[in-house]
Order: C-alpha cells, then structure tokens, then sequence
C-alpha cells in the first residue's frame, strides 16, 4: 500500500483522545483507521482552545458566506499548562509502542513501510505555550517538538492570525510581533519547522523574509479555487515554490468550496482541484497532503482516514502518474522535511 504522510491532523486535543491506540467511535482518525488508510505519518497538532473553548459558526452569514471574529488571545500559563498535558499523551502513546515520536528523518523511514509505528511528528498549533523568552524552547524540543505554527487564527504575543472569512482574502491586519521575528530564527536555529498556516499575509511574508527554510504551510488549500482567508495566494504559492518549500491540501469543505459552504457533500475531485491548482502553478512538488481531520467537516466521500486510498484513486482519476501520486503522498513532505530538519 502507498505509505502516506498528513501535514496536520487534530486527534489529539479531542475530548475522545483516550482511545487513540485502541479506535474510539466517530472522529476522523485513530491508530487502526489510520494503519487501514496506509497512513504510516503524520503532524499530530497541539491546539490550545482556550478557558472559554473555541465556537466556529461557519455558517454565520446569508448565502454559504462566513465571518467569524478573531477569538481572544489565550493566556501563557492556561496554554502552557494545556500543551504540556496533550504533549503528555503523545508521549504516552509511544512509550506503549503505538507511535514513534519523530525526531530525526530516520524516525519518519523507518514508518514508511509500514513494519514500525505511526510516525508522529509533534507540532504546536500556535505558540502561546512558549515564554516569550523561548527558553521553554529547550524543553519542548528535547520532548520532541519539530514544528511551530507561530499563530492559530487569534492574536497572540507573537503575531495576527487570519480571521475566519469567505469571501476574503487573508490580507487582513498586521504579522508577527518583535517576539514572533526572533520566534523565527530561533525555531530556524534549532531546524524546525515553521507552519505559515494560520497567518495572514504580512504575517506570511514577514516570515519569508526572516526564514533560512524551506516555507512550509501544512494545512492550506489554494485561494484562487477557493477563496476563504485561511487559503493561499498565487503569489504566495510561488513564493513558497521559489524555496523548494511545501503546501499541505486540508480536507476541510469549507476550505475547498467555491462557494464556501459546509456541505459535507462536496466531492473529493475538490480535493483534487486545489491539488491540481498548486501543482500547475508552481510544481508538483510542492504539494503534498494536510487533511485537518477533526478540524472540521471533511467530504463524506472519504469519511475518515481510512478511506485515504479514495483520495489516492482521486488523484490518479484527476490526472496525476502513480509517480506524482506517490510524491503527492509521502515523498514531497520526506523531502521537505529532511531539508528543514537537516
């Protein structure tokens, strides 16, 4: 089966997380659903939702349209404390044996076949759980932490995240702060990655110019199919192209519709039009895949992350060698992440 890596998945800091290693009822993902769709690898998110927890109301506005305010920033010591709990759980899933935590590229092969644990790589989905000094950084790196998103979509000491909105564009407000800047090159200096997602333009191209890696966006779709704010611009897509960096297709309908609504009918050849999108304008390898599985509402037509041979029969159906499928599914996140991780 073809081994596949997700960009960025929210199984973790679920209410049901307990039953990750054994399968739980609903969701989109656990360890079994995920060895049944060849998912060998993947960016398990820490998300902080916050004391008051986070309400999205997609469809707030008349016509399949959406604008939703930008949630308070959450405090350091609630985030902190949060973090350190889900970072808590991953670590416990390997030291029973049912993942291996990625710290080094040879930890992600040894997954591709299948014959080793998941591969999990762990990723803080907003840095509200550092200090501003970034001296927790230490701790959380020998944890085993390779990938900071500096934002999620809310202001935080480090920079503006991207407001949920549809039609927009994600040009909505000032980037990254003093702090987010040297957030940057300090994550550069410890080689992690750094997720543009979840940023707004000037925040996206502040970290262009900082940045030494390959720009890495591990859960966005492409604007010019789908015009929400979350999603990206040509001209940032080239940008990312011209640094050999990467764009993580999310599954989310949301993210994928023309129209921007939550439908759950919505076909995987969307999936396969932002793919297709990305590939044409600045090369297939610089896409790869970023469900957001329970992140949101995903096509019925996948259902979960067993059904991820679906999507690979999407791709092949759209147009794409079993050659570029095989990039697309593991290959360009292999590559990308070697490059930025040295």
């Amino acid at each position: 089966m073809q081994p596949i890596f997700d960009g960025h998945h929210d199984a973790l800091t679920r209410a049901d997380h307990a039953n990750l290693a054994s399968g739980r009822d609903g969701g989109h993902l656990d360890l079994p659903r995920a060895q049944a769709g060849g998912l060998r690898g993947s960016m398990w998110a820490i998300f902080c939702s916050g004391p008051g927890g986070v309400d999205l109301d997609f469809e707030a506005q008349p016509g399949g349209g959406y604008d939703i305010p930008l949630d308070p920033e959450v405090p350091h010591d609630f985030a902190s404390a949060e973090a350190t709990a889900a970072a808590g759980r991953l670590l416990a899933l390997e030291r029973a044996g049912h993942v291996r935590v990625v710290r080094s590229i040879e930890d992600l092969d040894a997954a591709a076949d299948g014959s080793g644990p998941h591969a999990a790589v762990m990723h803080l989905e907003g840095a509200e759980p550092l200090d501003v000094s970034l001296e927790a950084l230490d701790a959380w790196h020998a944890m085993g932490l390779r990938s900071v998103g500096p934002v999620w979509s809310r202001p935080n000491r480090f920079g503006h995240g991207v407001p949920f909105r549809f039609p927009h564009s994600p040009d909505t407000g000032e980037g990254l702060t003093d702090a987010g800047r040297a957030l940057v090159r300090k994550l550069n200096a410890y080689n992690m990655v750094v997720d543009l997602s979840h940023l707004n333009t000037r925040g996206f191209w502040d970290v262009a110019s900082i940045t030494d890696a390959p720009l890495i966006a591990t859960h966005c779709g492409a604007h010019a199919v789908a015009p929400a704010s979350r999603n990206l611009t040509d001209d940032q897509l080239d940008e990312i192209g011209r640094t050999n960096g990467l764009v993580g297709i999310p599954y989310i309908v949301d993210f994928l519709r023309v129209d921007g609504r939550l439908d759950a009918d919505t076909p995987l050849t969307q999936v396969v039009a932002h793919v297709r999108h990305v590939a044409d304008r600045i090369g297939v390898a610089h896409v790869a895949l970023g469900s957001d599985f329970d992140g949101g509402v995903i096509p019925q037509e996948l259902g979960d992350v067993a059904g991820l041979p679906k999507l690979l029969d999407a791709l092949r159906a759209g147009g794409f060698t079993e050659a570029e499928v095989a990039d697309i599914a593991w290959s360009n996140w292999r590559r990308v992440l070697a490059a930025t991780w040295g």
